[in-house]
């Protein structure tokens, strides 16, 4: 399986045959990152990495010299520049994005051909379907969005009319539930291992309290508190729906801020040097320690990967406890800021399977009894 290319990372096999990565830039101190690059664990070590030697680098500046005009090379560096890419996308859909163009740029036709020398109107179906073969499931869904993206880009500058990818459909792989769900046991385990007062449990209060994403968590504050509420725009939805969420703070959350040391800092999450995260990754890296220290272990899925209990997991869990008070899917959405229904029926479904299930084997044990009492 072809590996993905990422900027500063040095990939190479040790003297055991074990695969490794190291994040290397002039002026810093090389660290292994570690995961498979691509996977959620990797890339989010990944972009904090970036984050603290100084951003991601500007490959739209690198050999522009000696690119021709009208070539897919010259669409990309023009793409890079363009506000549809540095404004249009979130900074990690951009850290993501850029690479799988610079690699796209390096495949070759059956003649050796750079793909980056030709017209991107030359391009054919069967070129894009060539560069996906050897990818996984989710790897050709972050292709193909990125290079559908450039192409709805070169569209509408006029730099061709038709798109190649149209009809390109990836592959389907096992359905998988992504990222683990908290349960009540690892989240009693986690709230053991840390005592009110302490940072990590504020973490862990904050995200299960609201439902929060890891990016909003980072940067919710005591500007955001207003009257026993929380109020702030989600980040994920400034670019779609801006919607604002005004979620009352429960007792649990309100015992651990009351808990905390007195902070002038705009946020209440800060990291171990008293200061606010520098970014989501930076964020989630120390969530994920604080897991590893609490002894949540790694579970193998159906998908056969391996996951970890992380911050996403705790949004989930807390989406289902709603779905579980018998909240309904317009009033998990008003708590969760999911955009559609059909992205919080998920929950209410695993519950409602549940509860039918229990209440099947009742039925189940209560004829079983009425038969053995009949028997005798």
């Amino acid at each position: 399986m072809a590996e993905i290319k990422l900027d500063y990372v040095n990939s190479f096999t040790d003297a055991r045959g074990k695969r490794r990565h190291q994040f290397r830039r002039k002026g810093h101190k090389r660290i292994t990152i570690k995961g498979r690059p691509g996977s959620p664990e990797f890339m989010d070590h990944y972009h904090a990495l970036l984050e603290q030697t100084g951003g991601p680098l500007s490959v739209a500046e690198i050999g522009a010299s000696r690119i021709k005009a009208g070539t897919i090379d010259a669409l990309i560096v023009k793409y890079l520049k363009h506000d549809a890419f540095k404004k249009g996308l979130a900074k990690a859909t951009q850290a993501m994005r850029r690479p799988i163009l610079d690699h796209f740029r390096d495949c070759r036709t059956p003649s050796g051909r750079r793909y980056g020398e030709n017209r991107l109107a030359t391009m054919q179906k069967k070129n894009i379907t060539a560069v996906l073969e050897d990818k996984t499931p989710n790897a050709q869904r972050n292709w193909l969005k990125a290079l559908r993206h450039l192409i709805a880009f070169a569209i509408a500058q006029g730099e061709c009319s038709l798109d190649p990818s149209a009809g390109i459909k990836p592959l389907r792989g096992i359905k998988t539930t992504g990222h683990m769900t908290w349960g009540d046991a690892q989240i009693a385990q986690y709230r053991e291992r840390y005592a009110l007062g302490t940072m990590a449990r504020l973490a862990l209060e904050l995200m299960f309290n609201i439902a929060a994403r890891r990016h909003d968590a980072h940067l919710i504050g005591r500007q955001h508190l207003r009257g026993g509420h929380l109020s702030w725009r989600p980040h994920k939805t400034l670019r779609t729906t801006a919607k604002v969420l005004t979620i009352r703070v429960l007792p649990e959350l309100q015992a651990a801020l009351d808990a905390m040391p007195q902070s002038d800092a705009m946020t209440f999450l800060l990291n171990d040097y008293g200061r606010p995260f520098a970014s989501a990754a930076a964020f989630g890296n120390k969530f994920a320690d604080w897991c590893r220290a609490a002894g949540l272990k790694p579970v193998l899925c159906d998908d056969g990967r391996v996951r970890n209990y992380r911050a996403h997991g705790l949004r989930k869990s807390a989406c289902k406890q709603l779905a579980h008070a018998g909240c309904t899917g317009p009033e998990i959405m008003a708590v969760s800021g999911h955009a559609t229904l059909a992205q919080v029926q998920v929950y209410i479904d695993e519950v409602e399977q549940e509860r039918m299930a229990a209440s099947a084997m009742d039925k189940r044990s209560a004829a079983e009894a009425k038969t053995a009492t009949g028997s005798d």
